[in-house]
């Protein structure tokens, strides 16, 4: 169900369907999947666990095929690309940030924001980089290494490793799930106020509804299945100033 139309989204998702597992053990875990996301919004996916949602942002992503339907971010149809040429849309298109940071351990933080960029070519790859980690407040640990950060710098690494591209749309798969509340609170000031500065279409997995809430709409996935997509409100205490 779609809150308003849409001429070009950033994402167009059309009854996708995905099935992992073998045997006894295959499971569908996306159930005609569609959805519609305007460019330069803020998209919240909540729903319990085990819904699909991490699922559906891989999906999303280019980093998991789906079994069927269509799959087509910023007017690409990813079901149409190799693999390779999956690689190279992804880089220039979409910044995506995980839970786990996903950062390379021998790699400095310089490293680990430039690499991307050195891979595709760019010249500057090294200058973008330490122009990224200090827009997010890290101009002092360029030279450190993942292990001798803590969980909300190896974070803020991984948001300036998602952004150096400048892409349209940014991914975020629980992007506080192992940060304490006032580092993840932090984290979260960082990711809207980089979608609101460049612009850029947010698709946010959080199981914290507070979150999710900041964003201007909220989907909710069940078993698979899109059970609700509708405007975001804040909560009654947020609404009284509590």
């Amino acid at each position: 169900m779609d809150i308003r139309p849409v001429n070009n989204p950033a994402i167009d998702l059309e009854d996708v369907h995905l099935t992992l597992g073998e045997g006894a053990a295959r499971v569908h875990i996306l159930k005609g999947v569609s959805l519609r996301v305007p460019a330069g919004e803020a998209v919240g996916l909540v729903g319990p666990s085990g819904s699909g949602k991490s699922t559906l942002l891989m999906v999303t992503a280019g980093l998991e095929r789906a079994d069927s339907g269509i799959v087509r971010i910023a007017g690409e149809d990813l079901g149409r690309l190799s693999e390779d040429a999956l690689a190279r849309f992804r880089g220039r298109r979409i910044g995506i940030v995980f839970q786990s940071f996903h950062l390379v351990p021998n790699m400095t933080a310089l490293e680990n924001v430039a690499v991307l960029l050195e891979l595709a070519g760019e010249p500057r790859a090294f200058e973008r980089a330490r122009a990224e980690l200090e827009s997010v407040g890290l101009g002092a640990r360029l030279s450190h290494y993942p292990a001798a950060l803590s969980g909300g710098e190896q974070q803020r690494v991984a948001i300036a490793r998602a952004l150096v591209a400048n892409p349209p749309i940014l991914i975020a798969d629980e992007p506080t799930g192992n940060l304490d509340e006032a580092t993840g609170e932090k984290i979260v000031d960082l990711l809207f106020a980089a979608q609101a500065t460049r612009r850029m279409t947010l698709f946010l997995v959080t199981h914290d509804l507070r979150l999710a809430r900041r964003c201007a709409r909220i989907v909710r996935l069940k078993d698979g299945e899109i059970e609700g997509d509708e405007p975001a409100e804040p909560a009654e205490s947020e609404v009284a100033g509590e």
